[in-house]
């Protein structure tokens, strides 16, 4: 996702981990995304590999998903970045390549064709620049999906849209029950354009942003694109979201809060939320109450309704800048990823899919098995699996349509001025 405005080194040194040259002897490091569950699962595979690794430890540094944004790439730049690199993979690797900062991984991956072989092969396109394999696909799947709350439904008597159609008529029968029909942290910005990027699957298929992503002129003009722009902005002028939506932010995790208080009816949200749900909503999950369905199809459109947008992976790069006793480091962990008890603590703590093929046979007695075998099947049975946007894109151009993306939502320009002021930005 795009990086926000840089910080000065004195907050990189405040940080608590030091650049690569400046580990400690025998040791490597690994900047990290926090939010539990995920960082106690993260913690525990450093922390395994760490104990069967005594002479080549990784240190880790944990942050909030938009605060590693910006500490990430101004380390980069300042030549104080982390051994392992966590990345979305997609434009922001691209850019890393283009700039010499991490290593290509290909030989690698040939030398170790197991590690390959065990992910999905869609975990790996976001990963390749040039043919050239420059991450590690690690822990899960995380398409975007539509949860709800069953007992808001059944208290004003609706099913689970199936259609555009269905889910606009959900509005003024949720809001006249006094409930906010649905969810959304609009201030960070990036979680309004999962709803962009389903509308413009459902309405144009995933021709139309993949033409935008190779850098076709004049792409989001596009009279699909107006369209799928013009229904944002109708859904959000018949009161669609929560009031104050642009008040609410992702990292403190309010908008799920909404969600299993019974304050919202729905929120499109990715399949990590399920995890944060499960930690922080008290009986609300393993109670039965959360529901969940793919995104609706929109009537006469052209996108396919099991086409998923969202995270095919997350990814770790290795810092081209590292020592070689600090790559050698990295590269014995990146053999411990997503190996059995890896994989298992990412079903049984996060309730969630880690990119292995087969992995689905292991959810038998699982108290999460129905979610993760919707998930595991949405993942895999995708005609059409398209990376978030903001990680597909150069950062630059990123940025520009997360502002933009912020005054749609706002409703301070039209859908004409969003395409405009996007065909100018950068391609690279």
């Amino acid at each position: 996702m795009a990086a926000a405005a840089p910080v000065g080194l004195s907050a990189l040194a405040a940080c608590g981990t030091a650049g690569p040259g400046q580990a400690k002897a025998g040791e490597a490091t690994i900047w990290y995304l926090s939010n539990q569950p995920q960082e106690g699962i993260r913690k525990s595979s450093v922390d395994a590999f760490n104990s069967a690794h005594p002479q080549g430890k990784l240190t880790t540094t944990f942050f909030q998903n938009d605060a590693f944004k910006t500490k990430i790439r101004t380390a980069i730049g300042a030549n104080q970045a982390p051994t392992i690199i966590w990345t979305w993979g997609g434009g922001g690797l691209k850019d890393y390549v283009r700039n010499n900062q991490v290593d290509d991984l290909t030989d690698w991956f040939a030398q170790n064709p197991d590690a390959k072989n065990r992910r999905f092969a869609t975990s790996f396109g976001a990963a390749t620049i040039n043919g050239k394999i420059y991450a590690v696909p690690c822990e899960n799947v995380s398409p975007i999906v539509l949860y709800y709350n069953k007992d808001l439904f059944a208290k004003v008597g609706a099913e689970p849209p199936k259609t555009w159609n269905e889910l606009m008529a959900l509005i003024p029968k949720f809001n006249g029950a006094g409930i906010a029909p649905m969810s959304l942290a609009g201030q960070s910005r990036w979680t309004s354009m999962m709803w962009l990027e389903y509308l413009f699957d459902r309405t144009a298929g995933p021709e139309v942003f993949q033409a935008i992503a190779d850098g076709k002129p004049n792409g989001w003009s596009h009279p699909a694109a107006i369209d799928a722009l013009t229904k944002m902005q109708e859904f959000i002028k018949a009161g669609g979201f929560v009031n104050g939506f642009q008040s609410i932010t992702a990292d403190s995790n309010a908008d799920q809060a909404l969600l299993y208080t019974g304050k919202a009816a729905m929120m499109l949200h990715g399949a990590w939320t399920y995890g944060s749900m499960k930690t922080d909503g008290g009986q609300f999950v393993s109670g039965g109450k959360l529901g969940y369905v793919p995104f609706p199809a929109i009537e006469g459109g052209k996108g396919d309704p099991g086409n998923a947008v969202g995270n095919p992976s997350s990814y770790l790069a290795l810092n081209s800048k590292a020592s070689d006793d600090q790559k050698a480091i990295a590269k014995d962990y990146f053999k411990t990823l997503l190996d059995d008890a890896d994989a298992g603590q990412w079903i049984e703590k996060a309730g969630s899919v880690p990119v292995v093929n087969g992995i689905n046979s292991k959810f038998a007695g699982s108290p999460d098995a129905g979610f993760l075998q919707f998930i595991y099947d949405m993942a895999a049975k995708a005609p059409t699996f398209t990376q978030s946007w903001d990680q597909a894109l150069p950062p630059a151009a990123a940025e520009v349509l997360l502002n933009n993306i912020e005054q749609l939502f706002g409703l301070a320009i039209t859908p004409q001025q969003f395409a405009t002021n996007m065909n100018a930005a950068p391609t690279s």
